[in-house]
């Protein structure tokens, strides 16, 4: 905190003029901030980079991609996925440089770093034969960029934001840099998640040719899917037990997650894909899991941390074990057919919440490793 400056509690800024309520942001720990503008860059990198693969040069030159017709290869979709997809990273970086730097410098900023970003994907895609460079995109980009950091530098100041924000966060969580990672786990798993083409916790992609419209399916029930739902909840849980300070809190929390994720997969599975596939995410396998894994979860409370950081990692380790060498989760594009879109970005959401679900464990483990000796 500056010198000379006090921030007001929360109950004195409540007694403010509104006009007075904007106070100076100098936080000097942004941790939780800078993971998950880090991580949504990283997020950016892959939807714009993958497959990774048949890179080749193929006699471009950037400056002929700069000076291009602007519309030449324009499209709606694009246009509209270009502009959503750069306003949080916007956001996120605002919020990191405005506790370090003014309102206009962090924008400028921040707009910059956007422009950084995306004029070396689009610089990176002239190698790659299936994506297309285009100066459109590096505006779109630019533009949604902008749009985020207004919107951080607008509500930094904010006392609801600034002051009652960051109170409700040390009332519930643990402090320190181990929290703020894990507060990062936590959106990172709610993301992938959210994909309507994998069923509720699981991780093998929903197929149409296993669920056929109207037609009498005697499918066995999967005891693996199964045990793979509840290894994926008992893992979230016990994150969260290792984040909040008080456990009885978490089973709450999660199921609050859970409902959240529902509800996100619903609206994403009632946009996206056909009207016969809404519920597919929905399953006995998932039901039996998620309640099993709450009674297991409710009895892990108990246990001492020390206890508990071993007992996480197992479920890690076995869940692992289980997505990664038991269960053949399937190529990304096998749940493409239930989509009634067929945009590109859809493939390249599916591969990255498979890229997610290799990823996360290893985060997990690293999180549990860090605060072991807490």
């Amino acid at each position: 905190m500056t010198a000379g400056h006090r921030v007001p509690t929360p109950q004195e800024s409540d007694k403010l003029d509104p006009a007075m309520r904007e106070i100076p942001v100098t936080s000097s720990r942004p941790l939780l901030r800078i993971y998950l503008a880090a991580g949504y860059a990283l997020l950016i990198v892959y939807a714009s980079l993958s497959p990774f693969s048949g890179w080749q040069e193929q006699g471009l030159e950037f400056s002929a991609v700069l000076e291009a017709p602007l519309l030449q290869t324009y499209t709606l979709s694009d246009v509209v996925a270009n502009l959503l997809a750069y306003i949080p990273f916007g956001l996120l970086l605002g919020l990191v440089l405005r506790a370090r730097f003014a309102a206009g410098m962090s924008a400028i900023l921040a707009t910059l770093g956007g422009v950084a970003l995306s004029a070396a994907m689009e610089y990176a895609q002239m190698y790659l034969p299936m994506r297309t460079s285009s100066n459109l995109d590096l505006l779109t980009n630019s533009i949604g960029t902008l749009a985020g950091a207004l919107l951080a530098v607008s509500i930094a100041p904010r006392a609801w934001y600034a002051l009652h924000l960051a109170a409700w966060r040390r009332r519930l969580f643990h402090s320190g840099a181990g929290a703020d990672f894990g507060l990062a786990l936590v959106a990172l798993w709610i993301f992938a998640q959210a994909n309507p083409s994998l069923p509720m916790l699981g991780s093998v992609f929903i197929s149409e040719a296993a669920h056929m419209p109207f037609a009498v399916r005697h499918q066995p029930f999967d005891w693996m899917e199964c045990t793979a739902v509840l290894l994926n909840l008992l893992m979230k849980g016990t994150l969260l037990l290792t984040l909040l300070r008080q456990r009885r809190d978490a089973v709450i929390a999660l199921l609050l997650i859970l409902c959240a994720v529902a509800l996100a997969k619903f609206i994403a599975a009632a946009v996206l894909l056909k009207s016969w596939a809404l519920l597919l995410w929905l399953n006995g396998e998932a039901m039996l899991g998620i309640f099993a894994g709450m009674l297991l979860l409710a009895a892990a409370s108990r246990l001492p941390l020390s206890l508990l950081t071993k007992f996480a990692v197992l479920v890690t380790l076995l869940w692992l074990a289980l997505t990664q060498w038991l269960l053949d989760s399937g190529a990304p594009s096998a749940a493409m057919p239930l989509f009634q879109w067929h945009y590109g970005h859809l493939l390249t959401y599916n591969g990255l919440s498979q890229t997610i679900a290799l990823v996360f464990p290893f985060l997990m483990l690293g999180y549990l490793w860090r605060i072991r000796k807490r």
